[in-house]
């Protein structure tokens, strides 16, 4: 087969097709076709890292997120980015990792959290310069826990206490919630089945300052296009 023409590659066709093509493999917009070019990126089901999830789940892969943030820090057409967050979290470097990542991209961000932005997705939804979540979504705050066999010894009950803390200094330092308070969330019982935590909905999470305020897409997107016009 003749490989395509430079004319047949940049053809509507094709852009749609490849277009498809990466919603499909990554679950991402390269650039919104409106005012002005956004890349959209979506965080939907378990956040996996260096582990494969199980057959069957939803994930979101890091080694594809990393290499799309870089390109819109680095890519002169986008000029801002959405992160739209549907997530149960998942794997807690991979996610500390992509929450790191956003918050150091220099062009403006927005999150929305949609249906929830649970344990490592709370990093992720408050990475962005401003965030947003839907008064139906829900936030789960909760301590590290791990899958597997451990070593019983004060090691490793210290190694998750860093990891925590780690957390825990994130989302105070990108969110109005402070380190005291998000503890309190994290360790509350008689809340959560057989575990302790807090389940915030959209309202609560605003009200305690965990997220900037209550809103969807457009809400973010107008919040964009306004900080991208402000130069």
């Amino acid at each position: 087969m003749a490989e395509k023409t430079n004319d047949e590659k940049g053809s509507p066709v094709e852009q749609q097709r490849l277009e498809q093509e990466q919603i499909e493999d990554l679950g991402s917009i390269w650039r919104t076709r409106g005012k002005h070019a956004i890349h959209c990126l979506t965080v939907v089901g378990q956040v996996e890292g260096h582990v494969e999830a199980p057959q069957g789940q939803k994930t979101t892969k890091y080694e594809h997120v990393i290499p799309q943030l870089v390109a819109v820090q680095e890519d002169p057409g986008i000029e801002g980015l959405l992160v739209l967050l549907n997530t149960v979290g998942g794997d807690v470097e991979a996610g500390l990792a992509l929450a790191e990542l956003i918050a150091s991209i220099s062009k403006p961000s927005a999150a929305v959290v949609l249906g929830g932005g649970h344990s490592i997705g709370i990093p992720l939804a408050v990475s962005a310069r401003r965030s947003f979540i839907v008064p139906t979504a829900t936030m789960t705050i909760h301590p590290v826990r791990h899958s597997g066999m451990i070593l019983g010894v004060p090691q490793t009950m210290r190694w998750f206490e860093q990891m925590q803390e780690r957390i825990t200094g994130f989302v105070a330092a990108h969110s109005g919630m402070t380190e005291k308070r998000y503890t309190e969330l994290m360790l509350r019982t008689g809340e959560l089945v057989m575990d302790v935590g807090t389940v915030l909905d959209g309202r609560k999470a605003v009200r305690e300052k965990l997220i900037d305020q209550l809103g969807g897409i457009s809400d973010a997107l107008e919040w964009l296009y306004q900080e991208i016009e402000k130069g």
